[in-house]
């Protein structure tokens, strides 16, 4: 934990205390003010910290950060004198700011528990079990409700898979099929028989979340309409029953007239009794045709009808069965189902995890495998980097892992808790990139958003931005982002006022810098800036000793990923895998995995050496000669040789597709034919 020094125990040195003490987020060391009757040295005193009305003899090696509340100019000048190198002094007035976004962040993370409150109440007070789990089978959701007919304790069933803890569940087969299964009857472990609906959770986009059960204990109901055949004995029954139910319910005679409907029925359709009791079936149907006539006319059920009811068109789902007694068709029962209430729910919950993942990376250093001394060396830099605000310049072949880097440096940094905005250079078209980069005023050009936009750096200000591909960008980006760097601000497009920004920059590239650098192609200025803090990311061939961890790891993701069960990898395909040089670094190596996996039956259990594709072995070879260093001539000269000589066979091997070539070395399509044209290659293809 870092130790701090606050200077200044006036009113704004008081908030300050109070804030840090409170937050427990850093070391207070001492309090230093020369009026010992201030404010804070009160409090200082009452909270058993150290005070004194000189900060001179305080400051020393062990503290890290010195805040100084004064607001006045020359004791921070003074103080900037005076600290060592790795003391860092803050003025009050950022520390104030530094207050406030730590109570914003308190404040959302409050709202956020409000509203899972809020949805743990609708899900608790509802009559119905419910049991939702995520993708990889663990239980999410165990309402109440569950907990009382399943008889599990709640606490016991969270986070544990769901065959754990009802292994007769059927849950993992929806999220198989993602197909939506409605009023099924179910026997649990305990011996009660419920009827049970089982829908996937899917966003808007198509991506599986999960799968949910919905289900209601029968036992009773059931035993009851096996003992009792007289239909005039069980209709008070029935009826008490639909009354009770939260689900909407209909009946319909022999001839389709309405016969009953429940409370729920009317509060989802806003149909009355008297606007469908002794009316057609088809009184209540905004948009579809009426299933109970077609389960009077078949005799048979339907499940899960999609369609409109009532005269708000309420989207509904319909399951109709036929009532038949003694042989003889008495009429339809139909339970309706509104979905929206289920969406909103998931909706709301899918926008509080885009809250949340837009505070912080996805990965740490622990996501990052290996224990070879070239990966230890890279993430050791890497950790110490985090730790300074300096420019990091990642470098290193595609497919290496420098995104990976990116994450876990921010991740470990003290702007953990702010934004890590990712921008991939070469992927924004070039008259696009500027006002994504820096935003845009209101009317800055045709089709400019009302009211303006802000850019990425404005949207990762106090956080971090990582700038992918930062070799691909044209000369005029390369000024402006200069200036970002040089002064720390930034000009929207259209606009002319300076916006102050407090970004830490992390960039990567997988181009020879100093070589486009000494062709003219990249700005010497902006390449000192960017290569304050450069690490090196070795690629795999460099490695080899790594993919052992590695393929376990893939293995592990995969058999999440593709339901399957593989132990891991046999010694004769790993000897395989080690003979290759992995152009396309732990990319390929996935992407070699991944292919292997898909193709494996489901009986076996290990990848062996006939389940990895052919790697072409002789284009290795090739590769380390290739490689071979000629004494007559400079090591860049030698670098281009064997650089063209790759690009050259990766094409005919594509049959001189460039957009394939790309993909197989690596870099962008962009990239590929500025090269093609340095080393006269454009004449050569044959499109």
């Amino acid at each position: 934990m870092q130790r701090v020094m606050v200077v200044g125990a006036g009113n704004g040195g008081v908030a300050l205390l109070r804030m840090l003490y409170k937050t427990k987020m850093m070391n207070i060391i001492a309090v230093v003010d020369i009026s010992e009757k201030a404010p804070g040295i009160a409090l200082a005193k009452e909270l058993g910290i150290h005070t004194s009305t000189d900060w001179k003899h305080i400051l020393c090696e062990e503290i890290d950060i010195v805040i100084e509340a004064t607001n006045n100019q020359n004791v921070f000048q003074e103080i900037i004198k005076a600290k060592n190198e790795h003391t860092i002094v803050i003025p009050g007035t950022i520390a104030h700011i530094m207050s406030d976004l730590i109570n914003e962040k308190e404040a959302l993370i409050l709202k956020l528990k409000e509203e899972t409150y809020k949805q743990e109440t609708i899900f608790n007070s509802t009559n119905d079990g419910m049991i939702g789990i995520d993708v990889e089978e663990n239980i999410i959701l165990f309402n109440k409700t569950a907990e009382k007919i399943t008889g599990i304790e709640r606490k016991k069933a969270l986070g544990e898979r769901i065959t754990k803890i009802i292994p007769s569940s059927l849950l993992p087969t929806i999220l198989k099929t993602r197909k939506v299964e409605i009023n099924q009857e179910q026997i649990l472990d305990n011996g009660l028989k419920i009827i049970t609906s089982r829908i996937p959770i899917v966003d808007d986009s198509g991506r599986l979340l999960g799968a949910m059960s919905i289900f209601k204990d029968i036992t009773d109901v059931v035993s009851l309409a096996e003992e009792v055949t007289d239909l005039k004995e069980i209709k008070t029954m029935f009826e008490a029953i639909i009354q009770s139910s939260e689900e909407a319910i209909s009946v319909v005679d022999e001839e389709g007239c309405g016969i009953l409907i429940n409370k729920a029925y009317t509060k989802m359709t806003g149909l009355t009794e008297g606007q469908v009791i002794g009316k057609p079936a088809t009184a209540d149907i905004s948009e579809g045709e009426s299933m109970h006539m077609q389960v009077l006319e078949t005799r048979r059920p339907v499940r899960g009808v999609s369609m409109k009811v009532g005269p708000n068109k309420k989207d509904v789902i319909v399951n109709v069965a036929p009532v038949i007694v003694d042989g003889i068709l008495k009429g339809s029962v139909g339970v309706i189902q509104d979905m929206s209430e289920i969406r909103t729910l998931t909706n709301e919950l899918d926008r509080a995890r885009q809250i949340i993942r837009t505070l912080e990376a996805k990965y740490t250093f622990t996501d990052i495998i290996g224990n070879s001394e070239e990966m230890k060396l890279a993430i050791e830099q890497a950790k110490l980097g985090a730790k300074t605000p300096a420019t990091v310049l990642l470098r290193g072949e595609s497919g290496t892992g420098k995104e990976l880097f990116a994450h876990a440096i921010h991740s470990d940094s003290d702007r953990k808790f702010n934004k890590f905005v990712r921008v991939n250079c070469a992927a924004i078209s070039e008259n696009l990139l500027e006002s994504e980069l820096f935003g845009y005023e209101d009317g800055a050009f045709s089709g400019a958003k009302r009211g303006g936009k802000r850019g990425f750096f404005e949207e990762a200000n106090n956080g971090s931005i990582f700038l992918d591909e930062i070799g691909e960008l044209s000369p005029q980006m390369q000024v402006k982002l200069l200036r970002v760097l040089q002064e720390r601000e930034i000009i929207r497009v259209g606009g002319t006022t300076p916006i102050p920004i407090n970004v830490r920059v992390i960039a990567a590239t997988n181009v020879n810098i100093e070589k486009a650098m000494s062709e003219g192609y990249f700005r010497e200025d902006l390449y000192y800036r960017l290569n304050r803090y450069p690490i090196s990311i070795p690629p795999l061939r460099d490695r080899k000793g790594d993919i052992d961890l590695l393929s376990a790891h893939i293995i592990r993701k995969f058999n999440q990923e593709y339901g399957r069960n593989i132990n891991g990898i046999s010694v004769q395909a790993l000897a395989v895998l080690k003979q290759y040089n992995w152009p396309g670094n732990v990319r390929e190596l996935e992407n070699i995995l991944g292919r292997a996996i898909i193709f494996m039956g489901y009986h076996e259990s290990e990848i062996g050496e006939n389940h990895i594709p052919p790697l072409d072995i002789q284009a290795a070879s090739h590769y380390k000669q290739l490689n071979m260093h000629n004494k007559e001539e400079k090591l860049a000269d030698t670098i281009e040789r064997i650089e063209a000589e790759i690009i050259s066979s990766t094409l005919e091997q594509q049959e001189y597709n460039r957009t394939k070539t790309a993909q197989v070395l690596g870099i962008s399509l962009r990239n590929l034919y500025y090269k093609m044209e340095k080393y006269k290659l454009a004449n050569n293809s044959m499109q």
